[in-house]
């Protein structure tokens, strides 16, 4: 999919924000891993922050006003959110994000019908929108292709996850003269509340456990692995600068980690020894053994956040409480 980084979106200069001393941010999935995160940032940033939750929230969200339950199939409740809230930025995070999920009709429902859905309530707000910042995956690269991808790598989706994902983008850019869109494309991140269906929770609970086992996949590969602190810092530069709108972005760490590298550092942080066995269910067929992405169009666009080292983020995880 070419990606010249731009947009036919009017340019600055003929666009008027009439910014008030506080902003109003939605995040759809707000009640998620990243959601949770995004919030906090955002509010730590002087925005008044609303949320979209699939469920009614039992406690307080740290940084958040005021969660309204929805289902992203309903459009009209979609539009009736959106015009009570009344969002100068938007952070559309919701969405089936496990590869492997048992419920493809599912994925496509939410991550592309849902986003649409989403969308056309945003075009039809009575308030002008700053920006509306599009979560979408790294899985659109697929594992063909090894190296440095940055975001003129043609896309090679292996999953329907990706394939819904890449399917969104597609549709988004149908809105892109309506609407001052942003996407993401977020390579592996990790933290704490992270769901332990990922690999680096996994791990982390394995040790919170001293579990004298682990089965896992290839320990060889290597991958880039970002905290997610350090991820909500983007979405949070990309959702103020203006000069963003109508591109697409890595957001990566540009290093990657083998997962031999990863167990070196969880033993050390544990201080106890485990035993690895390698899962043939876990090991994927002609996986590419070094997969990293370039974060230089999201520096150019944004500047740069300081890393935390991924020991860092994995003792961070550690120290949580369970």
């Amino acid at each position: 999919m070419p990606d010249d980084g731009g947009s036919r979106y009017p340019p600055q200069s003929s666009r008027i924000f009439i910014l008030t001393m506080t902003k109003r941010a939605l995040i759809t999935g707000v009640q998620g891993f990243t959601g949770r995160h995004l919030a906090l940032e955002l509010a730590k940033s002087g925005f008044e922050v609303f949320g979209l939750g699939h469920a009614p929230q039992a406690e307080s969200i740290p940084g958040v006003q005021a969660v309204h339950v929805y289902d992203l199939a309903d459009a009209a409740g979609l539009a009736r959110v959106v015009a009570e809230v009344q969002p100068d930025v938007v952070a559309h995070l919701a969405a089936i994000a496990f590869v492997a999920h048992g419920d493809v009709d599912a994925i496509y429902r939410t991550n592309l019908i849902g986003s649409r859905n989403l969308l056309e309530a945003l075009r039809h707000a009575e308030k002008p929108l700053q920006s509306v910042l599009l979560a979408s995956s790294a899985n659109v690269y697929g594992n063909a292709v090894g190296g440095v991808l940055d975001e003129t790598t043609p896309p090679a989706p292996a999953n329907d996850y990706a394939v819904s994902k890449l399917a969104m983008e597609y549709m988004a850019k149908l809105y892109r003269e309506r609407l001052p869109i942003i996407i993401v494309r977020p390579f592996n991140y990790t933290g704490v509340g992270q769901s332990e269906d990922f690999l680096l929770p996994k791990i982390i609970n394995h040790l919170r456990r001293r579990a004298p086992v682990i089965e896992l996949g290839n320990l060889h590969v290597a991958r880039d692995f970002s905290d997610v602190r350090t991820v909500v810092q983007y979405y949070r530069r990309l959702l103020e600068h203006p000069a963003a709108i109508g591109a697409t972005f890595n957001v990566c760490s540009g290093q990657g980690h083998t997962l031999d590298e990863v167990l070196v550092m969880a033993r050390s942080l544990a201080g106890y020894d485990f035993e690895v066995r390698v899962n043939p269910a876990f090991v994927r067929a002609n996986e590419v053994k070094t997969l990293t992405g370039s974060r230089a169009r999201l520096e150019a666009a944004v500047g740069v956040v300081p890393d935390i080292a991924l020991l860092d983020t994995l003792r961070w995880m550690l120290a949580a409480e369970a």
